[in-house]
């Protein structure tokens, strides 16, 4: 059943917490400002829906075209690659990193970025994809030119054998979910997610009063989190919005350190992780207010909701907004949404 739990550890954090996000997007900037296929994404003011949904004010920040990968993914393994290249110091960047290769697990987006990277710096990209991944989003991969292998039922079990692929053959994994013993390169993956939250802050007038942030495994959440709190300050409610059947952000919470929580197959395949990380945890017991779980009907009505706003969108990229339809908030509320990815039949041209 769908459920709201109030953070306990909220200003604090966890017991023994020393992981945590990063929250300055400085860095993140001046590198993109080095790429030409960026561009800041719309952050837009949706009076309509805000009315249909019973809030004063709505503003959501669109990453459905985001660098031409179509979410917001292209800002983090692309970002942690891009950091590879330039510790090379290499007078030429297309071939900084010439004899690597970058192996992950993906549901998709997190492995198009990881393709695209390692593309533009001349190193290879192998994506363990689990048999739950729609075929549409391997091809999108095979496209960048990834290698893609199928192997596990879901995403911890690809996670697993692309971790043992890195060990066997002296490959970097590039994961964007961080445990124990591993969390230099996902926390450098979180950091490029601060561009977005950096820039909806530039761009709203005035600060939310609720900030709701859908979770897989929690990178973007925690990211943005620790982005609204530095530049915010405590004032927004932030509420992290996960699948009834995936919630082990949730789960962790109430256990006060690391769980896994299995459940049934979410149709939000990219928040369908059992097992959060522990970057992004530690974070959100730090920053966050509040855990909302939604159904999957609850999230593919809001995705519907968003079509017919003209914003299509998958249950995943329309959870967040979801979150808010499970909450009672006052008529003058004013929030702050993320449509994290385009349609899944959307193919951004590959360049």
């Amino acid at each position: 059943m769908p459920e709201i739990l109030q953070n306990p550890w909220r200003g604090t954090g966890l017991p023994g917490a020393d992981l945590l996000p990063r929250a300055d997007a400085t860095g993140v900037a001046a590198l993109l400002r080095q790429c030409p296929a960026h561009a800041a994404t719309p952050l837009r003011d949706l009076p309509a829906l805000a009315a249909a949904l019973g809030v004063a004010r709505l503003w959501l920040k669109d990453e459905s075209a985001r660098m031409g990968l179509g979410s917001f993914k292209a800002l983090g393994a692309a970002h942690a690659i891009a950091q590879e290249a330039v510790a090379t110091g290499a007078a030429d960047p297309g071939a900084a990193l010439g004899g690597r290769v970058f192996v992950t697990a993906s549901a998709g987006n997190h492995g198009l970025s990881v393709a695209a990277g390692a593309r533009i710096f001349g190193a290879r990209a192998v994506v363990y994809l689990a048999e739950t991944v729609p075929a549409a989003f391997a091809g999108r991969l095979a496209a960048r030119g990834a290698e893609v292998v199928r192997e596990g039922t879901d995403y911890e079990a690809s996670m697993a054998a692309a971790a043992r692929a890195a060990a066997e053959n002296g490959w970097t994994l590039l994961s964007d979910s961080s445990w124990p013993g591993y969390s230099d390169m996902p926390l450098r993956v979180m950091e490029g997610y601060l561009q977005l939250a950096a820039e909806a802050v530039a761009a709203m007038p005035a600060p939310p009063d609720h900030i709701l942030l859908q979770a897989g495994v929690g990178g973007l959440a925690a990211a943005v989190a620790a982005h609204a709190r530095a530049a915010l300050g405590d004032a927004p409610q932030i509420v992290v919005v996960e699948p009834e059947n995936a919630r082990p952000l949730l789960e962790s919470i109430r256990a006060g350190g690391v769980v896994e929580a299995p459940g049934a197959p979410s149709c939000m395949g990219r928040l369908d992780c059992k097992e959060p990380s522990l970057i992004a945890l530690n974070g959100l017991a730090r920053d966050a207010d509040l855990f909302v779980t939604i159904s999957d009907a609850e999230a593919e009505e809001t995705a519907a909701l968003l079509a017919g706003h003209g914003l299509p969108t998958t249950p995943s990229g329309a959870a967040g907004l979801a979150g808010l339809r499970r909450l009672d908030l006052p008529a003058d509320a004013s929030v702050l949404v993320i449509l994290s990815e385009g349609p899944e039949d959307q193919a951004p041209p590959v360049s």
